[in-house]
């Protein structure tokens, strides 16, 4: 140990020695005056480009002013460093140590921006390609996907300048890989099934699923589980390998709903009157906004009752439910009924006294 330190020691004084006190002083001076005209650069430039009458600017200038933001001092300093230590005379160890140094310094900063590249073009450029519902169940999955690719490339990039051979690593980790992969088969099969879901779009984050007997309100995508919302109140967390097996019923990609009323008149109702109930009813469907009248027909004679069927759809965007238009219809039918004398039949049985 008290060798190394003498050798250190050693190594030292020689460098000091090689240069002038003017030069250390000089090359403090570069360095400083470097590492602040970048300091006061990258301030300027943010705060121009970044200020928030920006907002309306370009989507590369608004990708620019959050680069520039996400430039971190030690990089700065690590370009200033490389300038200052051109005007000295150092050992070539020493010098390839500070290159080595700076390389990964700005290995560092380019994993930095390209992260936050592909975090501001799913999160903030979405004002420039159109609101999207789907961005919010797939922007953390590629984001976290994007992210392992970007710094896996850069350590490699970086081993490979100090010295490894990545070419026996990366074979070693192809075979630890397929291991892991036999091990983590139902993890990475959710992990596929995720981004199948981000890129494809099935459904989005607020789409009404029925997959298999389960239904529910689309939560959250996430990169293993899709978590639902059920009617009832319960979250219902599903595999997302399950799901791409399993029928999914989307109601909210529907551009129309269907439904039959069947509607049961009384067998003393006039034979006139009957004739009007299909206009009547075709008239209280096409006063509804939102709906669009298909049919209506005397269906049947039951034992009880005059059978009548009415369909109809329920037209235009989600936010106008089904339910809602079936309603309106049948209150208004209720009161047309009323209005005109018309009974609706109930089931009934006759009893004979001694019969």
């Amino acid at each position: 140990m008290g060798e190394f330190l003498r050798h250190a020691l050693g190594a030292s004084l020689r460098v000091l020695s090689a240069n002038s006190v003017a030069d250390w002083l000089t090359a403090g001076a570069v360095a400083f005056v470097t590492w602040s005209t970048l300091l006061l650069a990258r301030r300027v430039a943010h705060s121009r480009l970044g200020r928030p009458a920006a907002a309306g600017r370009p989507f590369a200038v608004r990708l620019l002013a959050e680069l520039i933001g996400s430039t971190r001092r030690y990089f700065l300093g690590g370009i200033a460093l490389s300038v200052a230590q051109e005007g000295l005379e150092l050992p070539p160890a020493l010098r390839a140590t500070i290159g080595r140094a700076v390389l990964l310094l700005s290995l560092l900063q380019i994993g930095i921006w390209a992260s936050r590249a592909v975090r501001f073009y799913l999160a903030d450029g979405e004002a420039d390609r159109g609101s999207n519902r789907a961005l919010a169940g797939s922007l953390g999955i590629i984001d976290f996907v994007g992210k392992i690719l970007i710094w896996s490339l850069l350590v490699l990039l970086a081993l490979d300048n100090l010295g490894v051979n990545i070419t026996a690593l990366l074979a070693g980790l192809g075979v630890g890989g397929v291991a892991v992969a036999l091990a983590l088969q139902n993890v990475l099969g959710d992990l596929f099934a995720s981004l199948s879901i981000a890129l494809d779009e099935p459904f989005v984050v607020g789409d009404v699923l029925t997959i298999d007997t389960l239904t529910g309100t689309v939560e959250r995508v996430g990169i293993k589980t899709t978590r639902l919302r059920a009617d009832s109140g319960e979250q219902i967390v599903l595999s997302n390998a399950d799901i791409l097996k399993s029928r999914v019923r989307n109601f909210a990609r529907a551009a129309e709903a269907r439904t039959l009323a069947t509607i049961r008149v009384a067998y003393d109702t006039p034979a006139e009157t009957l004739r009007e109930i299909p206009a009547l009813l075709e008239g209280i469907v096409r006063a509804q906004p939102n709906a669009r009248f298909e049919r209506c027909h005397l269906k049947g004679l039951e034992e009880w009752a005059v059978h009548f069927e009415l369909a109809y759809f329920r037209v235009g965007p989600a936010e106008h439910p089904l339910l809602d238009l079936q309603h309106r219809v049948n209150l208004a039918i209720v009161e047309s009924f009323q209005q005109r004398g018309i009974r609706f039949a109930v089931p009934m049985r006759r009893i004979v006294p001694g019969g």
